[in-house]
């Protein structure tokens, strides 16, 4: 059964990111999605103080929120740190399942390289159902020899064979928004919800573009441009005395890759980077060195890199040293950085599986909604099928046993965020439970 709008607003198009930070892209892309699916409202399902990537978010879920509400999202909610630190099945899943129980979400759009629907919902279907003929030929090829990624490819080229080139589908599976899509397809399919998926093409600067374009910037460009401004003001500034040391400012290059009405918020905020987490990764790692359960029942860390992390406990070295430390041709960066995150912040396989057996949700945090958008945010308080948090303090409350627990911890991830993002900037900031929902 399709999702009931809001009273007379028309449809509402869900959207999944991270915002690391928010672009023009970005804002470009919320616009297409309303015209695209003739939407009233736009709500984003927005990765909190952490990334895929396992590193923290540039600036706090908070001013990101700001910046996506002031460029034309109308209700922000929070995908919790668990999964927004995980690999693209579950992020896309827990994504999904966050959407799907607002109960007033009519379609979801993503970007992708190839900006066509029909090649990657065929691709998901056959990767959810998995038929006879793909089933054999996977087990043909990984007797072979062949690596799981590899046979997955050739057996999909061997069943889609009849409507598409095995070029194509190399292509599509090794292109990263294209990947996300079909794992937020996958997910659709699996939850059999009426949502409708879209597609908008990927435009300007590649994903892992580190340099700046004209018209529209990858976000790992804006990160340097950022980093690189930061580092040289921080030199500058210590020339003065806290707290009257102009810690930074953002450079005019900034001003044609970022929306102007978050132009401002982002000359206030500090940018956080994953070498400011080292010294609490180094306590973690040696006060879990002594626990009979070991490394390895934090989420994605195998034995084996459990046992090489050991060896390099006593290296108080950066994050990013410790990661270059123990990268290899099996574990990628991005692997190893989402490990130690995951050991910084406790989270357990254990943790992980249960709030995936709940259906990956237990509570909707809202992070922020415009004003103008009473009627959605009305609607969504009368369909959701999970609890709605506005207020830290009402979820007690509001919230079963297992939801509360889980709910702690993500604020346990935000309070370690937070603390050394007041470190960094040497100012008093609030906390979960001091800080309000942004209005705008």
């Amino acid at each position: 059964m399709a999702h009931k709008p809001p009273d007379s607003t028309g449809h509402v198009v869900g959207i999944i990111a991270e915002y690391n930070p928010f672009h023009n892209g970005h804002a470009f892309h919320i616009q297409e999605a309303k015209r695209l699916c003739s939407a009233s409202y736009c709500i984003v399902v927005m990765s909190g103080d952490f990334v895929q990537r396992g590193q923290p978010a540039i600036f706090d879920k908070y001013v990101r929120t700001f910046m996506a509400l002031s460029s034309g999202a109308d209700l922000v909610v929070e995908l919790p740190p668990a999964f927004a630190l995980a690999g693209a099945e579950d992020f896309a899943s827990c994504g999904i399942a966050l959407l799907d129980s607002l109960g007033v979400v009519s379609h979801v759009c993503f970007g992708s390289e190839c900006g066509t629907i029909s090649p990657l919902m065929e691709l998901a279907r056959i990767l959810v159902q998995e038929p006879k003929p793909f089933q054999a030929e996977m087990k043909r090829l990984i007797s072979s020899g062949l690596s799981y990624p590899k046979a997955r490819q050739a057996a999909l080229s061997f069943c889609l064979s009849s409507c598409q080139k095995p070029e194509s589908i190399a292509s599509l599976l090794s292109s990263p928004n294209n990947i996300l899509g079909v794992e937020y397809l996958k997910a659709i399919i699996r939850k059999n919800s009426s949502m409708v998926p879209v597609t908008i093409r990927r435009q300007g600067a590649g994903y892992h573009e580190e340099s700046l374009s004209s018209e529209f910037s990858s976000a790992a460009a804006i990160r340097r441009l950022i980093f690189d401004n930061f580092k040289w003001s921080r030199e500058n500034a210590a020339k003065y005395s806290a707290p009257d040391a102009p810690f930074h400012k953002m450079p005019a290059a900034l001003k044609n890759q970022i929306p102007l009405s978050c132009l401002d918020t982002v000359n206030d905020a500090v940018p956080i980077n994953v070498n400011d987490f080292s010294l609490l990764l180094s306590y973690r790692l040696l006060e879990n060195s002594s626990q009979p359960e070991g490394l390895e029942r934090f989420a994605d860390v195998s034995p084996e890199l459990a046992l090489r992390m050991s060896k390099y406990i006593l290296h108080f070295s950066s994050f990013e040293e410790r990661i270059a430390a123990l990268k290899t041709r099996q574990y990628t960066y991005t692997r190893i950085s989402r490990c130690l995150m995951h050991i910084l912040l406790n989270m357990t396989k254990e943790d992980i599986d249960a709030r995936k057996r709940k259906g990956y949700a237990s509570s909707i945090r809202i992070l922020g909604f415009c004003r103008d958008s009473a009627p959605l945010l009305g609607a969504v308080k009368r369909g959701s099928k999970l609890p709605l948090v506005t207020k830290t303090a009402d979820a007690p409350r509001i919230l079963s046993q297992d939801a509360l627990k889980q709910f702690q911890q993500d604020l346990f991830c935000s309070h370690v965020y937070q603390s050394v993002a007041e470190q960094k900037s040497r100012t008093r900031s609030k906390n979960e439970y001091t800080r309000s929902v942004i209005i705008v």
